[in-house]
């Protein structure tokens, strides 16, 4: 998951600036998940708190900014076949949004026990799903974002 998140931010970087902060939003989301896992490992950290709230942070302005950026800027360019691949797109990512914020829920402000099976569970399927979720926006900044910057270079 890390690597994938290194890779975009090489392929996306400098694009644009909303998009290049939410890439590193997303690279504090890989790091506090990866704090969780080591907490799993060594119960003495505490760094939960802080993954819930940048995993909230993070899908918050994926959809409040970055999504209506994209579809704002597809819209300018009449890409259509942008805006229908974010149509097929956005719904999966929604259910994966409810996923993250429903293990929010659970997880806010209660103190769990690292090696709590069930929460350990959760957590890694929460890890699975943000994975997806990671390539999902990936091909969205792609078709909906770089593929109109080339338009644009060709244009100038």
């Amino acid at each position: 998951m890390l690597e994938r998140c290194k890779s975009a931010q090489e392929r996306f970087n400098g694009v644009h600036q909303l998009v290049d902060r939410w890439l590193q939003e997303r690279s504090k989301l890989v790091s506090a998940y990866a704090a969780v896992i080591d907490q799993q490992r060594n119960p003495k950290r505490g760094p939960q708190k802080v993954f819930c709230q940048v995993l909230v942070d993070y899908v918050s302005a994926g959809h409040f900014e970055i999504y209506e950026q994209l579809n704002a800027e597809a819209k300018a360019f009449n890409d259509e076949r942008g805006l229908a691949l974010a149509e097929t797109i956005y719904p999966r990512i929604n259910v994966i949004t409810e996923a993250a914020l429903a293990f929010n829920d659970h997880c806010d402000g209660k103190a769990h026990r690292p090696h709590c099976k069930k929460l350990a569970s959760e957590f890694k399927t929460l890890g699975a799903l943000l994975d997806e979720r990671f390539e999902l926006e990936d091909c969205l900044i792609e078709v909906l974002h770089s593929a109109h910057k080339q338009k644009e270079a060709a244009q100038a």
